[in-house]
């Protein structure tokens, strides 16, 4: 066909009106000229372009040292030509790099239908689920690796920061960040095509920031659009530069020669340039609590204290915020029926209330069952990302209970996919702090109230217990102590945390609580884990008021104080020591736990700058107390 009889077809268009006499299964004329512009027809809507301000700020996040240009931008529409004639190309490359030289195509902010045809096309170990969820895996690595993780050490900061003993924070200093950094935008610039999300964090307006993450797979696109709170057409338009960039290059490794490095993982973080740089690791939960660790760091700095927490809202706009180390319940629990989610992990507190700092939820899916957690077996559907799960062959139904991969399967899914949730992710200044663990020794009460000391040492002592691992014979259970109940998040140090929060509750009048979840009756092997419905009853008692109008007894040792009676569960649960046939060995559990908590808690005596001498030494009064005269402990 000439150019001229080309040009002389119109441009491809739906009928204005229905011909009934097309409407059975007979052929008719083709509406396109070919092929391709047939499929086009099967998409309406205009192809999505990103503003010119907005492309040349991405082509900025991926500039180097080999690319001085960065690559062109496709928004909405990926089936467009991928390689376009540039002739100023060449112009703008430095000639030292055959990366410098290689044209990449950018996808950004795709939608969820789009990243899950990336993700099937090119992601093997992809599929799609009988929920219609998005199933992929995440290699070697199922978890984060918190060794691995590295903030920059330099002058503008490091006063702020917690360092040594406890602290999470390894240093690397600016010269190695900056090599882990080029490594990982060359190996981005050389990939034939890489994925953009803008979005924020921080659902109140006056605190929302701009996040950027420049990643290779669609996995982990659509992990983010989960996870942060996504834009309206307006915002992307507007967005522009970032304020904090993702470089996620974890498929590839950390060179284990450079400086600092102990292993092909690296997670580098560097406050003062905004950046974050992922090597060896494509856990994309790294990606989420490298975020948090940043607002972690920052808010503060504005008088807003950042929480790993859980938080719901009451038809009376009461408030609760949840604490809890994985396993205690703290996702489960928060998310209830009868109380809308404002969050389910992070959360702000400031002037005018709380806050999600997330726009998503990622809970665990190891042994997920929808009658006892059905809004979040509810939100695994399309546009979900579920994480080494495993699934049926032939009927792709998830079988939660398998654990072949790992027992850390997740969820990721935006927070509107939870029916009862509130929109926007803000609400009152909290009425209840509860602080949940799961005591496998069998020895603290299902639920007692705290004074602000005692609130102030639990947040950071942080207390859980885990059963030891699979080794025939071995049923001892082990302490877990992670500092306000995220220690491998923390920036600053703990008591930074603790007095803000002792400051915020009693200016608001929060009441704190500590709920066990764990066992009753004995320590694992001999008691019996606490039911969820009693544990529900107790959260239920504690909105309704009638738990803190209840007379309450001391216990030893923690001198915790517990109600006597609490509405659909057993009186005699809510003492521990009633539950144990041998009293003797009750009372030596209990002691050696108050041991564990008192040597955990050593590193944090010296109130580490941020309170005074007077304030440490009445938050260390408030833990466990005569318990261990033997040991020397007073």
């Amino acid at each position: 066909m000439t150019s001229t009889a080309k040009e002389s077809i119109p441009p491809p268009s739906s009928p204005k009106t229905v011909d009934p006499s097309l409407l059975d299964d007979h052929a008719h004329h083709p509406r396109a000229s070919n092929l391709g512009k047939l499929r086009e027809l099967q998409r309406s809507g205009a192809s999505l372009h990103s503003p010119q301000k907005l492309t040349t700020s991405i082509s900025t996040s991926l500039k180097s040292t080999s690319r001085v240009k960065g690559p062109k931008i496709i928004r909405g529409n990926m089936y467009q030509n991928q390689v376009e004639n540039d002739p100023d190309f060449l112009l703008h490359q430095a000639p030292t790099s055959d990366g410098g030289l290689k044209p990449t195509t950018v996808y950004h902010n795709l939608s969820p239908a789009e990243l899950y045809e990336k993700a099937l096309a090119n992601e093997p170990g992809t599929h799609i689920v009988s929920s219609g969820a998005l199933a992929t895996m995440s290699g070697a690595k199922t978890g984060r690796s918190p060794k691995d993780k590295r903030v920059v050490r330099e002058p503008e900061t490091e006063q702020d920061l917690w360092w040594g003993e406890g602290s999470p924070n390894y240093e690397i200093d600016e010269h190695t960040f900056l090599i882990n950094r080029e490594r990982a935008i060359d190996f981005l610039n050389i990939q034939d095509s890489v994925y953009v999300f803008d979005g924020f964090v921080n659902w109140d307006p006056e605190n929302k920031m701009k996040i950027r993450v420049i990643c290779t797979r669609a996995y982990h696109a659509l992990f983010m659009y989960n996870m942060l709170i996504r834009p309206t057409p307006e915002e992307l338009r507007n967005f522009n530069d970032p304020d904090f960039t993702i470089y996620n290059a974890g498929s590839f490794p950390a060179n284990r020669f450079t400086h600092y490095m102990t292993s092909s993982s690296s997670v580098d973080i560097n406050l003062t340039r905004r950046e974050m740089v992922i090597l060896g690791t494509q856990y994309a939960g790294e990606m989420k609590k490298g975020v948090f660790s940043v607002m972690h760091y920052l808010m503060p700095k504005r008088g807003l204290l950042s929480l790993h927490s859980g938080c719901n809202v009451g038809k009376d706009e009461d408030v609760t915020l949840f604490f809890g180390l994985s396993g205690t319940g703290k996702t489960t629990l928060s998310t209830d029926e009868h109380r809308p989610l404002i969050g389910d992990d992070e959360h702000c507190w400031g002037d005018n209330g709380v806050f999600n700092i997330e726009g998503g939820c990622y809970a665990k899916c190891i042994g997920l069952k929808k009658e006892s957690e059905p809004e979040i077996y509810g939100a695994i559907r399309f546009g979900t990302v579920l994480e080494n799960v495993v699934f049926g062959q032939e009927n792709r139904d998830v079988d939660f209970e398998a654990n072949f991969i790992t027992e850390n399967t997740r969820a990721s899914y935006p927070i509107h996919f939870i029916d009862n949730v509130r929109i926007p992710c803000v609400g009152p200044h909290p009425k209840n702090i509860i602080l949940l663990c799961c005591d496998a020794f069998g020895v603290l009460p299902p639920v007692s109230r705290l004074t602000t000391g005692q609130a102030m040492y639990h947040f950071i002592s942080g207390y859980t217990a885990k059963v030891a691992g699979t080794e025939v014979g071995v049923t001892e259970p082990e302490a877990t102590f992670s500092a306000c109940f995220g220690g491998a998040f923390l920036m600053w140090h703990p008591m930074k945390y603790a007095s803000m929060l002792a400051e915020k509750m009693e200016k608001h009048g929060a009441t704190a609580w500590l709920v066990n979840t764990g066992w009753s009756g004995g320590k694992y092997g001999v008691g019996s884990r606490m039911k969820l419905k009693y544990t529900r009853a107790i959260i239920n008692a504690i909105h309704s008021g009638e738990l803190i109008k209840e007379e309450a007894v001391t216990t030893p040792v923690f001198n915790l104080e517990v109600p006597k009676k609490c509405s659909e569960v057993p009186s005699e649960l809510l003492l521990p020591e009633t539950q144990w046939k041998d009293k003797e060995d009750f009372k030596a559990t209990l002691r050696k736990l108050g041991d564990m908590f008192i040597e955990s808690f050593r590193k944090y005596e010296g109130g580490g700058g941020f309170v005074s001498k007077k304030i440490a030494g009445e938050i260390l009064a408030s833990g466990p107390t005569g318990n261990c005269v033997e040991n020397g402990h007073a």
